[in-house]
Parts: C-alpha cells; sequence; structure tokens
C-alpha cells in the first residue's frame, strides 16, 4: 500500500500549460475531486505464457470470471457512476458485471487500450527471453520501445491526458477504469513523479485495484494492488 499526496507534476491547476489543461476551462472555484478505481483486467487464458498486447480473441479464463464477478460486488459498495473499459476483450468482460452490479453505464475508451507491443504481440515469453531488445526494454523502459511498438511515455501520455480530462469532464464523481497493467503503471509513476524504469515496483495483480483521487492541486494515491 502507498498512501498520500504524492508528486503529480502531471496534474497541475488550469491556469498552468501542463499536460491536459486545456481540457480544464477558467474558473474560480476549484472542482470536486474525482475518485478512480483503476482495475487491471481479472486473469484470462493465456496469462504469463504469452505477451498477449493487443491480439485478439483474449477472453477471461474461468479463474478470471470469477475474480471479475468478485470485484464487481466489492466496487458495486462504493457509490459508482460510471464505468470506462479498454476495448479488449479481457477488458470489457471484467467491467461488464462491475457495471450491471453498480447499475451504471459502461464506456469504452481507446485511452484505456493495452500498450502496443508491435511485432513482440503473441509471442510467447520463452521465445521473447532469446530477444536481446526485450531485455533492453525490461532494463530501460524509459527510452527502449517494442519493435513497430508504443513507448511507455505515450502510454503515460495518453492516460495521464485521459485522466485530467476526466476530472474536468466528471468532478466529484467516482469512476471505474479497466485497463491493463504497463497503463496502470505509467500512471502510478507519474503521480509518484517516478521514472518509467521503476515500472516492476508497481504490482498489480489481474483484478488488482489502484484507487486514486484527482483534484486540482495533484492526485492522491491510496492503494495500489490490492486484488479482488
Amino acid at each position: 500500500m502507498i498512501t498520500g499526496l504524492l508528486n503529480t507534476r502531471s496534474f497541475r491547476p488550469a491556469s498552468h500549460r501542463t499536460v491536459g489543461s486545456r481540457y480544464a476551462p477558467r474558473r474560480s472555484e476549484p472542482l470536486a475531486a474525482t475518485t478512480i478505481y483503476f482495475v487491471r483486467h481479472a486473469a484470462h487464458t493465456l496469462l504469463d505464457k504469452v505477451l498477449v498486447g493487443r491480439k485478439p480473441g483474449v477472453p477471461l479464463s474461468a479463474e478470471g470470471l470469477e475474480q471479475a464477478h468478485r470485484l464487481a460486488r466489492q466496487l458495486a459498495e462504493k457509490n459508482i457512476s460510471r464505468v470506462v473499459s479498454s476495448p479488449r476483450e479481457r477488458a470489457v468482460q471484467t467491467a461488464a458485471p462491475i457495471a450491471r452490479a453498480a447499475g451504471v453505464p459502461m464506456a469504452i475508451s481507446f485511452s484505456l487500450d493495452e500498450i502496443d507491443l508491435g511485432a513482440w504481440t503473441g509471442l510467447a515469453f520463452d521465445e521473447l527471453a532469446r530477444d536481446g531488445n526485450w531485455n533492453f526494454w525490461n532494463m530501460l523502459r524509459s527510452i527502449a520501445r517494442p519493435p513497430e511498438g508504443e513507448s511507455m511515455s505515450e502510454v503515460q501520455e495518453r492516460i495521464v491526458r485521459y485522466l485530467a480530462r476526466l476530472h474536468v469532464t466528471h468532478p466529484g464523481e467516482r469512476v471505474v477504469l479497466v485497463s491493463h497493467a504497463e497503463v496502470i503503471r505509467t500512471a502510478v509513476l507519474a503521480c509518484q513523479g517516478r521514472s518509467l524504469d521503476s515500472y516492476a515496483d508497481v504490482q498489480i495483480p489481474p483484478a488488482g485495484v489502484v484507487e486514486l483521487t484527482i483534484h486540482d492541486q495533484g492526485a492522491q494515491l491510496a492503494t495500489v494492488g490490492e486484488a479482488g
């Protein structure tokens, strides 16, 4: 668990010209804080075997479906106003029971999509282990990039922009965002002001939850990696 008001260079008052500030109207009164429950999708059939990425046709496993329904029951008690999911099948299958249990609408956002792993998509981890570029990627996420894919800094930029916009458009609400481990990791590291090379320090299990409160002056990280 990590607690406290963290360094949030990417979340600034509307008067500052930073990432996401163009979404904030001029105002004299602060916006009410937005509470985010970042959820990693539940377990799928290829977990720990294949680097799935944006590979289509990867549903939740039987265990994952149980995790999703258990998590839905827990989050139903949080007074959720909306659920937004990555377009990947495993994320949608995780988000749908959460939305049903809370009695709120579910939407899809490509800002929550999995990192694009390019040529590595769908490869087994055993095969990747023999690739020097894969080893470099895992050592220096701040500068490395998957072949034909998306860098971690690009992932971080899109999710930080999305969170900043969400705070402006849904102040005072409690929102569930169902996404993927790398996406959530970049958001946590942005809030902490830490390098993307520290990605492995942020452990988020399948169906794990990160609670984040966004307000005009910054973001407060309440919990990291609590599984449903």
